[in-house]
């Protein structure tokens, strides 16, 4: 952790907001805030010893077909409930239908789906404010007006329709939200689920059903009685100490000695991690944020920020049964680490009944046609630079105090009534942005909305290349300290898209709410609105019961 100065007054401040358990540790570009829970003994929980779980599978309420195609609708409220994560304890959260993490949601690719949301969330825990909230489908190329706006909110007791094309290759997406200035507050209270895109080619190539299995990693805090502790009042981060894997601490899984994909999306909302097996055995990497890898690449060991996803194989079938595999956390510059933040789960081998699994490790994978070729869409993974028609520079840092992007920060845009922008690329156009990182003594995660890109070169690794496991189709960047990532990129906006304005920003959940996010357009910036053009709308109507798909036993 780079060190600076903080005032007295600073420190004493951060102390106080968690209780005196908190603690507050000076970085070049500002400072984080660490929590060590404040629980008794009885009420910590220890690794290894819960059971590893899946988030449930929402099913639609309506599906058919329409004179558009296939269709599918689905319900999801955004309640209070609460979880058992701490021995002897629940925990009060905010969660889609009331859970930790919400339901996933899997849609075929072509099957256009509604999700209809809900908020019937009251006053906001931590801030004590009404709960606000917006719904981002991070990974999609939705619509302005359903892509998570930051001022496209959903006040208590409105609902709101989002509609999804789902027209791109099969990937692993994720929805949370998304509000203006509580985003890191409403997701680290619970409001993030998973949504798999799937498809034939993923289908063919690889692992299914109980074999696909997602990992969503968080990190929290507790104060004594089970509640959450969190604080952002230095606007730089917050790390907790408690590790979860789909809202449970540090779970045991039971595997079979086959080969296994596993969807590892980080929840957190400052903390990053770098993954290890505790026997070094490789990770083969299948898939990034926007789908499979042309190549596998197998790596012993890979960073991960907020908001990355990455898909894996482990396999199993080289291990005793009784053999158990730990899933490390060797972390990176800049997180506050405690004594069990370099553990994440474990894995213990079972016998399998059934007859062997002879699924061979591929080399390559193929993700089938581009979509919108006719209209001039690439494949993003075949992109060349010199396809592109402007370059630009995207600069992260702390500047006068505050958290920007090219000096400018989300309150200039509301201030110039949301026409502020980046740029403005047509549809299909080509694009390379170098992503730079000066804010010396942080990372940050930089989400870019809309696109798939292509990483082109970093300025810290030998050769500049990529490191192995991005080499597939992104919408995260990770940039380290002070560096530099050169990203290719295509606006491909899909059938009946005409544009319009998506937001670029850190994905430090904390930096964002501290204005840390910029926007571009494509296309007319004037056509699909999104605070004005499907706004969310009051509802009187009850709650409607949702049907969830058969799970796979506990710690399986």
């Amino acid at each position: 952790m780079s060190r600076g100065s903080l005032s007295r007054r600073g420190l004493l401040k951060g102390a106080l907001a968690l209780g005196g358990g908190g603690i507050v540790l000076a970085a070049g570009g500002g400072a984080v805030i660490a929590k060590s829970s404040g629980l008794a003994r009885k009420n910590t929980p220890t690794p290894y010893t819960s059971m590893f779980r899946r988030p449930p599978v929402l099913m639609p309420f309506e599906e058919g077909v329409d004179d558009h195609g296939p269709f599918q609708k689905y319900r999801l409220t955004q309640k209070a409930g609460t979880a058992s994560i701490l021995p002897g304890l629940t925990t009060p959260i905010a969660g889609y239908n009331g859970i930790f993490p919400g339901p996933t949601i899997r849609v075929p690719r072509g099957t256009r789906s509604e999700v209809r949301i809900k908020n019937s969330l009251t006053l906001n825990r931590l801030n004590g404010r009404p709960f606000s909230t917006v719904t981002h489908l991070h990974g999609s190329a939705s619509l302005p007006q359903y892509d998570g706006y930051a001022n496209d909110h959903s006040h208590p007791g409105e609902c709101k329709n989002y509609r999804y094309p789902n027209w791109q290759p099969a990937r692993t997406l994720w929805y949370h939200d998304h509000n203006h200035r509580t985003t890191a507050e409403n997701a680290y209270t619970g409001l993030a689920g998973m949504y798999h895109l799937t498809d034939e080619y993923e289908a063919a190539q690889l692992p299914q059903g109980q074999f696909d299995v997602p990992i969503v990693v968080n990190d929290m805090a507790f104060k004594s009685d089970g509640t959450v502790a969190f604080d952002d009042d230095d606007h730089a981060g917050f790390m907790g100490d408690v590790i979860l894997v789909n809202g449970v601490p540090w779970p045991k899984m039971r595997v079979k000695p086959r080969v296994y994909r596993f969807r590892f999306l980080v929840a957190s909302i400052s903390r990053s991690y770098r993954w290890r097996l505790s026997t070094g055995e490789p990770f083969h990497v299948v898939a990034t944020d926007g789908g499979m890898t042309p190549r596998v690449a197998a790596v012993t060991s890979f960073r991960q920020a907020p908001a990355e996803r990455y898909e894996v194989l482990i396999d199993f079938r080289k291990y005793k049964v009784g053999q158990k595999i730990e899933l490390l956390n060797l972390s990176n510059k800049n997180n506050e680490d405690f004594d069990n933040t370099g553990k994440v789960m474990q894995f213990e081998v079972v016998a399998d009944s059934g007859a062997p699994d002879t699924y061979v490790i591929p080399a390559t994978l193929d993700a089938g046609p581009v979509p919108w070729a006719n209209r001039g869409a690439i494949d993003v993974m075949k992109l060349k630079p010199e396809m592109a028609t402007a370059r630009r520079t995207v600069r992260v840092e702390r500047k006068h105090g505050l958290w920007t992007v090219n000096g400018e920060t989300w309150d200039d845009v509301e201030k110039s009534d949301f026409k502020r922008v980046l740029g403005n690329p047509k549809p299909y156009d080509v694009e390379i942005w170098d992503l730079v990182n000066e804010s010396g003594g942080w990372f940050h995660p930089v989400h870019i909305h809309l696109i798939d890109g292509l990483l082109l070169s970093r300025n810290n690794t030998p050769g500049n290349k990529p490191y192995a496991w991005e080499n597939g189709p992104k919408d995260v960047f990770y940039l380290g300290e002070n560096e530099t990532a050169s990203v290719l990129m295509q606006f491909t906006t899909g059938d009946g898209n005409d544009g319009g304005r998506y937001m670029l920003h850190c994905h430090n959940l904390v930096h964002e709410d501290s204005d840390m996010m910029i926007q571009f357009a494509v296309g007319d910036m004037e056509v699909n609105d999104p605070i004005v053009s499907d706004p969310a709308f009051h509802d009187e109507m009850p709650e409607q019961s949702c049907v969830y798909a058969p799970s796979y036993p506990l710690g399986t």
